[in-house]
């Protein structure tokens, strides 16, 4: 059993602070760890696979030190969400090497390759690859020396649904096997599908954590902001200010619309429409103003 721990890890660059004083931990049975891009995922990846040194913090694996640790690389398969691949190499080529690189041969790069369904075009040249390809070659590299650890730097980029769906139900297995598997993604629906746990890393710090259930509820029960235009603008605050589903409400007269900031969005989405019936207002526009999933993700973090 398989446990990665991460301890007040920070990681900066120069000015830069990716990574601000983490703490986790990843057990068997697959992890998604959500959060928008340049939320700092792959820095984190690059520490616990031991690729990058934190700048205070430790990352163990089983309680040994990651960084600095040959022996730990026995036990864990990293793929890297950037492309550092051989083109002129076929996809066979590609995972042998990998293979031999671990004291193995060509038969564990045809396991690794059969695993990844990759065998019907391991003969030809990664250049000729499509991208869903590469990253299912890059999944088979990282196989071949069977490891207990499988972190992957948002492995669906570039995968059609049927790729997709291939390479959840693997992770699912390796899951099921008792394997520890983290995968990064900026998708919520996507991690829903799969991870049994999600971390949630905002701005270089971690925001939150449990399961799809709890984050999906952390999500949608937060204030949500409205821009609504009307025919009477004034009318219809004052009509609504008086409802607990709502926390405040400005005018912008630059936009020639109210500002409204709902914390009870099942209430409100359903009175809106009501209350402008009531009083004979017209709705001309009823559009989300935070719907960017940076807004979501910083509530997160603030709350």
């Amino acid at each position: 059993m398989t446990t990665l721990s991460i301890d007040h890890v920070s990681r900066w660059f120069g000015n830069v602070v990716a990574v601000n004083d983490i703490t986790m931990t990843i057990g068997p049975g697959v992890t998604g760890l959500l959060g928008p891009n340049g939320a700092g995922k792959s820095t984190l990846i690059n520490m616990m696979g031991g690729f990058l040194a934190p700048s205070t913090g430790t990352v163990t694996l089983d309680g040994q030190p990651v960084w600095r640790n040959e022996q730990i690389y026995r036990h864990i398969g990293v793929v890297p969400e950037r492309e550092a691949m051989y083109d002129f190499l076929t996809g066979r080529e590609f995972v042998v090497a990998n293979a031999e690189l671990h004291g193995l041969g060509d038969k564990a790069a045809q396991r690794a390759l059969a695993t990844v369904e990759m065998e019907y075009a391991q003969d030809r040249r990664i250049a000729t690859y499509s991208k869903g390809m590469r990253q299912r070659v890059k999944m088979a590299s990282a196989l071949v020396h069977d490891p207990s650890l499988l972190l992957l730097d948002e492995p669906f980029n570039g995968m059609d649904p049927r790729q997709r769906m291939q390479l959840m139900e693997l992770l699912r297995r390796m899951g099921d096997e008792g394997r520890t598997v983290l995968f990064s993604s900026h998708i919520l629906e996507e991690v829903e599908q799969l991870a049994r746990h999600i971390e949630v890393v905002v701005a270089g710090r971690h925001a939150a954590s449990g399961d799809y259930r709890k984050i999906r509820r952390l999500m949608t029960d937060r204030p949500h902001r409205y821009l609504v235009r009307s025919s009477d603008d004034r009318a219809l605050a004052a009509a609504l200010i008086a409802d607990p589903s709502t926390s405040g409400i400005e005018v912008d007269h630059a936009e020639g619309a109210l500002r409204i900031q709902a914390v009870d969005f099942g209430r409100f989405t359903a009175l809106l429409p009501k209350v402008a019936r009531d009083h004979g207002i017209r709705l001309l526009t009823v559009s989300p103003s935070d719907e960017s999933l940076e807004s979501v993700f910083s509530y997160l973090v603030a709350a």
